[in-house]
């Protein structure tokens, strides 16, 4: 089986899985006194200090979260509950855990601008966030890397917009991290979500940063994680995303450079078929990316040959994954329910070789022509 869905999640990694292991030794409560909460204590730090540096931060700017859904929602419910009634912006085509959130806050009487993005590329330009802005505007949230499209947004562009208006701004990072790079003051976030199991860490563990000073409303009241996340912290999952996201910074100067290779050479394969189309922004996508549309083909059909001939892929986000409606990111980019079904998301990873795409570019071929027939 050829597995080309490393959006949707990655396997764990090795050195991370043993790391993981030596943390649940340490099985006391990071919140006691005694020797074995101080041994758990001083694991939790380490790993708050290992998110810190990659992503160019303090220690205590790192929430540790249940994922980057939950980190998603602390950030949109966070800035907005603690700041009282106003507007935020986002995108159309947000993950679902941002849109999710900012459709809570609606109910809850707050307004949201909900940007359009450009047609086919899905890109949402920095004069569209200028131009949304109102006196009230308490938050922008801009994702950095579309999870179906790859597209990549201007975020340092964006944050300056918003630092000029006084406007707060979170980026959800789930798509980026591990694969291009997260400088926090580089990029101008206040906030901004992580996902350990996109980068070979964990599941069930995410984490939020949070520029000193800023103030959030908990959504889980307590008193770990700097007062913002209450409950014990899940210690084996936090170290193991600590070291995760270590570990794939310390690639990225090796690993991105191939992955471009990888996506340039499958691009190049899935593109030539007839009536297959590109879905995403042409240069300005993640490395590991690429997002097609195969017109007239069955959807349903085209995904279930993929499957039977031994190439793992995707029609869209996992989280949506068994919805009968099509990809809300696609018809938002013009796609039609037909087209949207037809398409395939295929996202590459550290164990992809070009044999895989090569053969994972013949399989789509014979899938789509099978799947045609069908319609």
């Amino acid at each position: 089986m050829i597995y080309l869905d490393y959006a949707a999640t990655t396997p764990l990694d090795g050195e991370v899985k043993a790391a993981m292991e030596r943390a649940f030794a340490a099985w006391g409560n990071p919140s006691s006194v005694h020797a074995y909460g101080r041994a758990a204590k001083a694991l939790l730090e380490e790993s708050h200090e290992r998110v810190a540096r990659a992503l160019g931060a303090r220690p205590r700017e790192i929430v540790f979260t249940s994922g980057g859904t939950e980190a998603d929602a602390l950030a949109v419910y966070g800035v907005a509950l603690a700041r009282g009634r106003g507007h935020l912006v986002t995108s159309q085509i947000e993950h679902s855990a941002v849109l999710t959130a900012m459709k809570g806050l609606e109910r809850l009487g707050y307004e949201v601008s909900y940007l359009t993005p450009e047609p086919r590329t899905g890109m949402v330009y920095p004069e569209q966030v200028a131009e949304a802005l109102r006196p009230d505007t308490l938050l922008v949230s801009l994702m950095a890397v579309n999870n179906e499209l790859g597209t990549v947004y201007p975020l340092r562009e964006v944050a300056e917009v918003c630092k000029a208006r006084g406007v707060l701004f979170h980026t959800d990072a789930v798509q980026a991290a591990g694969t291009l790079p997260l400088e926090v003051k580089e990029l101008g976030a206040d906030l901004l979500s992580l996902a350990a199991h996109k980068f070979y860490g964990p599941k069930g563990a995410g984490a939020l940063y949070v520029r000193k000073g800023l103030e959030l409303f908990p959504v889980a009241p307590g008193k770990q994680e700097q007062g913002l996340r209450g409950g014990t912290e899940n210690l084996p999952a936090v170290y193991g995303l600590g070291l995760a996201l270590e570990r794939a910074v310390a690639l990225l100067p090796q690993e991105t450079p191939r992955l471009l290779a990888l996506r340039e050479r499958l691009e190049a394969a899935l593109l030539a078929l007839p009536g297959v189309e590109l879905n995403g922004h042409p240069t300005a996508r993640s490395p590991k990316h690429v997002n097609v549309t195969a017109l007239g083909a069955d959807g349903e059909g085209l995904l279930l040959n993929l499957d039977l001939m031994g190439v793992a892929a995707s029609s869209g986000s996992a989280c949506a994954s068994g919805s009968l409606e099509p990809s809300h990111v696609l018809t938002a980019i013009g796609r039609s329910k037909a087209e949207a079904k037809a398409s395939v998301r295929f996202s590459l990873g550290r164990h992809t070789t070009e044999a895989e795409v090569d053969e994972a570019a013949r399989v789509f071929a014979q899938a789509v022509e099978r799947s045609r027939v069908a319609v």
